[in-house]
Order: structure tokens, then C-alpha cells, then sequence
């Protein structure tokens, strides 16, 4: 036999080239919402509209709020980045902008915000009875890259069903403020709320559940 043969004979049989694995569910969702900066823009049109209406007044607010969303959605598809998360906080920028718009008050703005967040800690609460914490998905779609293998592990599913159930009772807390600033017609401490109740809080709970989540899983597994 030739070298040749020999080294042919050592080959390995060539095998059908394998198809590549899809993305989980939660790494979609992660792509789609585009991460962080994603989320952290869908919120700026709000902050615009709460600044211009304390300076100024309810038209030019709704009319810079709509545009600043209009400009990040472009540049966004400019960059050829996810714009689902963008598209659909304009939708609620446009559907409060048409509501205050139409009554003329500028806490109506805020309303479906109000809705919204009343819905989101229903969703938590849903989660946690059909045993698919929000919070453990969240985890899987902002730290994890899209991973959902926690799901397997019985010290952190418990741990993220206790979490998502003190972020819906933040969720309740927080907006039920915003409710009782918007039955008093106090727009403009609604405005302020809507700032100091969005961001700190939502920021605050992620640090913590990162902080949890880690040592949870820097614990030894019992009987390991």
C-alpha cells in the first residue's frame, strides 16, 4: 500500500454536513429586543415627553416625544438593528399621544403606561403559577445570551419563582402611585413619578437578581 493509500485509509468517512442548531425561543427574543440598549430606548421617548411638557406645554411635548421615537426607530434600521422593541414602545407613545391629544390633558399621556404595567405584574404572577417565572426568562434573555438551562435546576427555579414574585409587587407598587397621581389630576407629579418609578427601580431589581442569581449558583449542589 502507498503512502498515499495509507493516508486515504486514515481518513475519516466524510458524514452529511450537519444542519445548524435554531436558536432557543428566548435567545429570538433576545435578538429581537436588541439587548439593553433595545430596552433602554424604548423609554426615552417618554422621559422627552414628561421634560417638554414641565417646560412647556401638552403639544409640543406629544409632538417631541413622537418624533424622538420616530428618529431612534430609523436609526435603528439604518443600523440595520432589531427595531420590534422600538416599534412597539411607539405604539404606545402614539396611543398615549392620541388620548392626551384628545381630552387635552396631559396625564392621559400616561394611561396606557399605567395599564401596561398593571398587565406586566399579572404576566409575573401568571408566570409564577404556570411554573415559568418571568424573571427566569428575563435572566435567560439579558445575561444568559438567550440559555434557558436554568429551568433543569431546582435551587434556581425556586429562586427565580420568590424573585418574580417581589417584582410583581414592586410592579404593583410603583404604578399604583402613578394611578393615585393620575385620579388626583396631579399631571405634573405624575410626570416626575413616570421618571423617578421607571428606570431606578426597574435597574435596582436587575442588580439584585443578579446579585442573588450568582451566589445561588456559586453554592455547591448538595450531594454533588
Amino acid at each position: 500500500m502507498t503512502v498515499n493509500e495509507q493516508r486515504s485509509a486514515q481518513q475519516p468517512a466524510v458524514t452529511l454536513e450537519q444542519e445548524p442548531a435554531l436558536p432557543t425561543f428566548a435567545e429570538q427574543v433576545a435578538t429581537q429586543l436588541g439587548g439593553w440598549r433595545g430596552m433602554a430606548e424604548a423609554g426615552v421617548p417618554v422621559a422627552v415627553f414628561v421634560v417638554v411638557n414641565l417646560v412647556t406645554s401638552l403639544r409640543p411635548a406629544v409632538i417631541a416625544s413622537v418624533a424622538v421615537a420616530l428618529a431612534i426607530a430609523v436609526w435603528r434600521l439604518i443600523q440595520r438593528r432589531p427595531v420590534r422593541y422600538v416599534v412597539n414602545g411607539l405604539f404606545g407613545i402614539a396611543l398615549g399621544a392620541f388620548l392626551a391629544l384628545r381630552s387635552g390633558q396631559a396625564r392621559d399621556f400616561y394611561l396606557p403606561g399605567i395599564f401596561i404595567s398593571y398587565g406586566y405584574a399579572a404576566l409575573m404572577l401568571l408566570s409564577v403559577v404556570a411554573r415559568q417565572p418571568v424573571v427566569g426568562w428575563l435572566w435567560s434573555v439579558l445575561i444568559a445570551g438567550g440559555r434557558s438551562d436554568w429551568r433543569g435546576d431546582s435551587r434556581l427555579m425556586r429562586t427565580f419563582t420568590w424573585l418574580t414574585l417581589l417584582w410583581a409587587g414592586v410592579w404593583v407598587a410603583k404604578v399604583s402611585v402613578q394611578a393615585g397621581l393620575y385620579l388626583a389630576n396631579e399631571e405634573n407629579a405624575l410626570g416626575v413619578a413616570r421618571l423617578v418609578l421607571g428606570y431606578p427601580p426597574y435597574i435596582a431589581l436587575l442588580i439584585f437578581t443578579v446579585w442573588i442569581v450568582r451566589r445561588v449558583m456559586a453554592r455547591p449542589v448538595p450531594g454533588a
